[in-house]
């Protein structure tokens, strides 16, 4: 009988415990894919210093400064923070502008949210030829912040326009609206209401995520429809409701295009469609105080931030999560 001994693991041969093999070729690897993707990353990249980063770093220093563009760079002088105390204290049409663009946004956000909701409540059966009339509801809302939509909705409630003619059938005399103090920015947020589309796009895709035995079992508890809606819909919803009334909030400061249209640019009649942002405009392109307007954009920005943190910080008393925990 051949005895056999055991390999000697000390020895380098068959049956010995070989070293790890090198990894100097998965690290050139590594290497090569993480080149790559900062190359396919470079035009959003170059965009992002190009366009965001930069021009924002630019107009901090121009909001301490008294640039009003045909100033050659050299002779650029810094101020402080007059800008912004001038803002605060020395501008009138800083306020006014401040109240016209908060009552536009307290009005229209809710109103138009809530066109939304209950348009996209009414679409969510399963009707013969609801697509279409989903399609007819978002339709406005491809057309945005246009131009042409603006010209068009002040045609429509001039003097002689569209919805004069449809008053007068009533025999209801009608008024310039939009050439009235007391209604311009009334119809500026009739347009912006009119536009519920995208909101009631994003409500329908929640209503399509609400279980069906929520209603039945509230049903059968003896809730009606409106409680079933205020018991069921609303808490299920209330992560897209949140989700839409940030979007929409921020989308209601920032209206411009409607509010310049309207008012040729000046925001009349009598400063009653002097929307914040239209201000800044005027400050920055018509009075050509750069400077200026770059402190305006500024605590835009700042109080855009702390609106937007109010209501992350206050969403965890009434947004609820499917799976049970409030964010």
């Amino acid at each position: 009988m051949a005895l056999t001994t055991a390999p000697d693991p000390t020895r380098r041969g068959t049956g010995s415990v070989r070293p790890p093999a090198t990894r100097r070729g998965t690290g050139r690897i590594r290497h090569g894919e993480g080149l790559a993707g900062y190359v396919f990353l470079s035009p959003w990249l170059i965009g992002l210093m190009g366009i965001t980063a930069i021009p924002m770093l630019l107009s901090l220093y121009l909001s301490f400064t008294n640039y009003d563009i045909l100033t050659p760079w050299s002779e650029v002088e810094w101020v402080g923070l007059a800008n912004y105390e001038r803002m605060f204290t020395a501008d009138p049409s800083w306020w006014h502008s401040v109240r016209v663009t908060l009552r536009f946004a307290l009005i229209a956000v809710p109103l138009k949210l809530a066109a939304a909701l209950g348009v996209a409540l009414l679409l969510n059966r399963a009707w013969r030829g609801v697509g279409l009339f989903r399609g007819l509801f978002y339709l406005p809302s491809l057309l945005g912040g246009s131009v042409a939509l603006a010209i068009v909705w002040v045609n429509m409630f001039n003097r002689d326009g569209a919805f004069n003619s449809f008053l007068a059938l009533f025999g209801i005399e009608g008024k310039p609206w939009v050439n009235d103090p007391d209604w311009a920015l009334e119809t500026l947020m009739v347009l912006a209401i009119w536009q519920f589309g995208a909101p009631m796009v994003i409500f329908l895709a929640g209503l399509k995520q609400v279980p069906t035995e929520l209603y039945e079992a509230a049903a059968v508890d003896g809730a009606g429809k409106f409680r079933q809606f205020v018991s069921v819909t609303l808490p299920m919803l209330s992560p897209v409701i949140f989700f839409n009334l940030v979007l929409e909030t921020i989308n209601g400061f920032q209206g411009f295009t409607a509010a310049f249209v309207l008012s040729n640019g000046t925001g009349g009649p009598i400063d009653s469609t002097l929307m914040y942002t239209l201000n800044l405009y005027i400050a920055g392109f018509t009075d050509l105080e750069m400077g200026y307007a770059s402190a305006m954009a500024w605590v835009f920005l700042i109080a855009i931030a702390l609106i937007t943190a109010v209501f992350f910080s206050t969403g965890r008393f009434w947004v609820h999560y499917s799976d049970g925990e409030d964010r």
